[in-house]
């Protein structure tokens, strides 16, 4: 009876008792995956996004601190920052973006680097104050530098030939832009004139806080890469932390450095301008989250590579951008050294595109055999023989 009663369990039944054949039960209906949005997985539009949304950017901030009299840095600072918490917890909010909620121990691991971004950001809000656009886009590839030689110090990275070749490139197209400004500014005032010394300070100051700026981007980036490691934040976590515990000490160092009598505010915000100006500030800070959207869009929807090299692309529209909307001089040598920055970004961003690939190609195709056990080598001889 048991076997009767295992076999009864394993028999398939192919057809019914008269000898008909067997029909297998016809297909049900298949189901087919909606088609995918066109828009959002087709490369050209993360990358015109990444690019429109870094010249808005440079373009709103030029246009908020080109006022002849603007001098409330740290209170731009603070609305942009501001308005950036706004908006990511509205889209938070709606199911858009997903972040972190706030804790206490992780924002006293992240402090530091928040108090390193506010210098990156203001050092940078004024240098563009006393620069041109093209000037200080091709003077923020010298970040690019301390950046490399920062992480051979401290995260045993390397600098291969095309890369110093870039480093090169960069340094000259910097010393081309600062010669150019100079000179146009000695030939339209006069080089004994008090304006024309007046600009050339101008200038100067702008190069130290340039310098300045470079020094506290690249540690910004080194020291937020090794806090990562500790807290393991994703974008929009660093962005949340960074903006919300900047957000206090802007406003003090805001209430407590700057002039806030009525006449300077005035001057800051003139009644001619000052709805623009209160826009373009509130704009500015809402360019900062399309920059984090678009650029991990970008990355999503194409690759590391071509976000790097779209990068490297995108120094060109945004020195353009100035000579278009704020007259900045076009002269020969201005236009060179932009170029030669444009070239400069190519070549490090093939460099870097090579590097990785040869990193891969390391860790994928072994150049020495593996070492191997005594039964291993003496089966695989059995084979042989």
């Amino acid at each position: 009876m048991a076997d009767d009663k295992k076999r009864d369990d394993f028999t398939i039944e192919m057809g019914d008792r008269n000898g008909n054949s067997f029909k297998p039960p016809s297909p049900g209906p298949r189901h087919t995956p909606a088609p995918t949005s066109s828009v959002a997985h087709n490369p050209i539009f993360p990358i015109l996004s990444y690019c429109g949304s870094s010249i808005l950017m440079t373009v709103t901030n030029k246009y908020v601190l080109s006022g002849l009299d603007f001098n409330l840095n740290f209170f731009l600072l603070c609305v942009q920052s501001v308005v950036c918490i706004a908006a990511i917890q509205t889209c938070k909010s709606l199911g858009i973006i997903t972040y972190r909620d706030f804790n206490s121990d992780e924002a006293k691991k992240w402090f530091p680097i928040s108090l390193l971004l506010i210098g990156m950001v203001y050092t940078g809000t004024k240098a563009l104050q006393f620069l041109s656009i093209p000037v200080y886009t091709i003077f923020k590839n010298l970040t690019i530098i301390l950046i490399a030689y920062g992480e051979v110090l401290w995260f045993g990275g390397s600098v291969t030939p095309m890369a110093l070749f870039s480093f090169g490139l960069m340094v000259l197209s910097s010393v081309i832009a600062a010669w150019a400004d100079i000179q146009h500014a000695l030939q339209n005032y006069g080089h004994l004139s008090s304006e024309a010394s007046a600009r050339v300070s101008t200038l100067n100051a702008g190069y130290m806080w340039m310098l300045f700026n470079c020094f506290c981007h690249s540690t910004y980036v080194l020291g937020m890469r090794k806090r990562i490691k500790l807290t393991n934040f994703k974008d929009f976590d660093t962005m949340f932390y960074n903006n919300l515990l900047c957000i206090p000490i802007l406003l003090v160092c805001s209430l407590f450095l700057e002039n806030w009598s009525a006449e300077n505010v005035t001057k800051n915000f003139p009644a001619a301008q000052r709805n623009n100006l209160i826009i373009a500030m509130i704009f500015s800070g809402l360019t900062t989250v399309f920059i984090s959207y678009t650029s991990a869009w970008c990355v999503r929807v194409t690759s590391s590579t071509t976000y790097s090299m779209v990068g490297a692309l995108n120094k060109l529209p945004i020195a353009l951008s100035g000579l278009i909307f704020f007259e900045a001089p076009v002269t020969i040598p201005s236009v060179s050294a932009i170029f030669i920055g444009f070239v400069s970004g190519l070549v490090y961003a093939f460099a870097k595109v090579r590097q990785n690939a040869a990193k891969v190609a390391t860790s994928f195709l072994p150049t020495s055999q593996p070492p191997m056990s005594a039964s291993s080598q003496s089966t695989r001889d059995s084979f042989k023989s």
